[in-house]
């Protein structure tokens, strides 16, 4: 969950009451919290707030301390500087018992009292009631006379507004988007090595000697690796289905804005540059079908209509997978099923044969759907159940939800240098962490001894079974589940003296309970985290770095070397490859603090 900033505390705690019936709510307060009414689940009506939060307590810190009173919170916003959460309950009853448990406890010093919170306003009809109110000389015309930015960005041609909105870097010249990139993650090394310092002062006298050496950092950062491709490189887009920005219904593609910002108008993908002419042929084509279809797009506004997503993924021997995402309603069984017929029938006999796809499913998506979409099932419509690709002179099947990185050429790029770092040999084990359909593992394999993979997604580790099969591998096996379920358990049975581990974990980063593993494995020496998001990944590295404690056993890591690897160019996203290796008392004058 993600923190609010300070503004957004104080508009939410500055928020009108909320009404008391959703009836109400629509004409007292313009239809702001109508996402309320009663045949909708929203955890929004089942909230508190609670206040006198110890300083300095984390989002898990309140988690645990929640779970550990029988408390089942379902959503947690913590504001750390004002002391405050916002905590949200799956029914009435979970909620009062909260508030009984909690209202009165200590807990580090502190009283902790709880109220009653409101709800928060739905941002699209916020926005709308606020332009209203400006409109009429009411109180939203102080906002509506700094807004002059805005208009002038709504006066550009659509096809900058997406493309400021989805590559903002697209009228950057690519050297310098490599150097922003770089001084980026030379900003989160920077960072990493004060959080060291802070948290082991045992490697104070070593992070002395590498700031001198690099530039204020714990280790050195070479020079950022370059996307092959920098134009139409993605092999997988999501693509939202709702009213044009030109007021066009049913349009497929990019969302101007976010829905919590207020915009809900999208505009076609057809002239962004990092999306492939392959997937811009299957939303034309599927825009097309659904306009000839009696069934309205789904509002977020409403929760009503049916049409919401369209995912397309392609790979470079010209294979491409759709997968449609409708919300049902009421319809009955056979209506979706004869939409389903009528889609099969539309791309592989109809109009839409154009666009080629090779693979086609549907989803069924209600709303209020609390798992992500790769949770839901596939149905499958027509064509190959998989598409395949060829990465590094293997081939790879990948299923509706399996992860395989968006960008194959400078994925490439990626796993070369990962195996570069890897320092393998005949007698090495590698341990493949949020493995996805394998190819970190698959890739290194016949340089190894053997090779384990960690993956969540069912789906995902039958297609890395299947691709190792396909590559005649028969020295790697992939255990599906949680990453803190399993890893343990594999870790400790693993007896090779050369263990490796490489995690290549989702933007959130490692559960700590695989920290806490990899700390306690003194057989591991070696770790090589690929992050997608290196800043969310900063406290997996601070606590692969920390002192030993009663929590955290086992020698810390330190970082030996770092490189970011440009996966998604016209934006200001990369990869970052940090190699880590456990510090060795035995030859090192550093002391363990406890």
């Amino acid at each position: 969950h993600i923190e609010k900033e300070p503004d957004d505390v104080i508009e939410e705690k500055n928020q009108e009451n909320p009404p008391a019936t959703a009836a109400e709510g629509e004409g007292a307060a313009g239809g702001v919290y109508r996402y309320i009414k009663g045949d909708l689940f929203t955890s929004e009506i089942f909230k508190v707030e609670i206040q006198n939060l110890p300083k300095y307590i984390g989002f898990n810190d309140l988690k645990k301390f929640l779970n550990k009173h029988g408390i089942n919170p379902h959503k947690i916003k913590l504001f750390s500087k004002q002391m405050f959460a916002f905590v949200t309950f799956k029914n009435q009853e979970e909620r009062d018992k909260a508030m009984k448990a909690v209202h009165g406890m200590q807990w580090k010093s502190k009283v902790l009292s709880v109220r009653l919170a409101k709800p928060k306003a739905d941002p699209i009809l916020k926005k709308r009631k606020q332009e209203e109110e400006a409109e009429g000389g009411q109180p939203g015309a102080k906002r509506a006379a700094g807004s002059q930015e805005g208009e002038e960005d709504e006066e550009e041609p659509l096809n900058v507004q997406i493309a400021n909105a989805v590559t903002p870097l697209w009228n950057v010249p690519y050297e310098e988007q490599l150097k922003r990139k770089e001084k980026e993650i030379e900003g989160v090394l920077q960072k990493l090595t004060r959080e060291i310092g802070n948290n082991n002062k045992a490697m104070l006298p070593w992070l002395f000697v590498q700031k001198e050496k690099y530039n204020k950092m714990c280790c050195p950062l070479e020079a950022i690796r370059p996307s092959p491709v920098q134009t139409e490189y993605r092999n997988k887009c999501e693509f939202v289905i709702g009213v044009g920005a030109d007021g066009e219904d049913k349009t497929v593609g990019f969302r101007l804005g976010k829905y919590k910002g207020g915009s809900c108008a999208v505009v076609s993908p057809s002239e962004t540059t990092h999306v492939s002419s392959e997937a811009k042929r299957v939303v034309q084509g599927f825009q097309q079908f659904i306009r000839t279809t009696p069934y309205a797009v789904y509002s977020p506004e409403t929760y009503e209509g049916h049409w919401r997503q369209l995912t397309v993924r392609t790979s470079r021997i010209k294979q491409t997978m759709a997968i449609v995402f409708f919300n049902p309603q009421k319809l009955q069984e056979e209506e979706i099923e004869e939409l389903k017929r009528n889609l099969r029938q539309y791309f592989t006999e109809g109009e839409g044969k154009e666009s080629a796809i090779t693979s086609l499913y549907f989803v069924r998506m209600g709303q209020r759907t609390s798992a992500g979409t790769e949770d839901l099932p596939c149905e499958h419509v027509t064509g190959e159940e998989w598409i395949h690709e060829e990465l590094l002179g293997l081939k790879f099947r990948i299923s509706p939800h399996s992860f395989f990185q968006t960008n194959t050429p400078a994925a490439e790029v990626l796993y070369s240098a990962v195996g570069e770092w890897a320092q393998l040999d005949q007698d090495s084990t590698v341990l493949d962490v949020c493995c996805g359909t394998g190819t970190i593992g698959i890739s290194l394999a016949k340089r190894v001894k053997k090779v384990i993979g960690i993956e969540l997604c069912q789906e995902a580790v039958d297609d890395a079974k299947a691709n190792a099969e396909a590559n005649g591998l028969t020295n790697v096996e992939f255990h599906c589940g949680k990453a803190e379920d399993v890893f343990p358990t594999v870790l400790n049975a693993v007896v090779s003296p050369n263990v490796t581990a490489i995690v290549d974990p989702p933007r959130a980063g490692l559960h700590s309970k695989v920290i806490l593993a990899i700390r306690r494995a003194e057989h591991l020496k070696r770790l090589i985290y690929v992050a997608c998001n290196a800043k969310a990944a900063m406290n997996n590295f601070i606590d692969l770095c920390r002192a030993v404690s009663n929590r955290v056993r086992g020698a810390p890591f330190r970082p030996v070397r770092a490189v970011a690897v440009d996966l998604f160019p016209q934006t200001m996203h990369c990869e970052t490859i940090l190699l880590l290796e456990r510090v060795d008392y035995s030859s090192d004058t550093q002391t363990t603090e406890t």
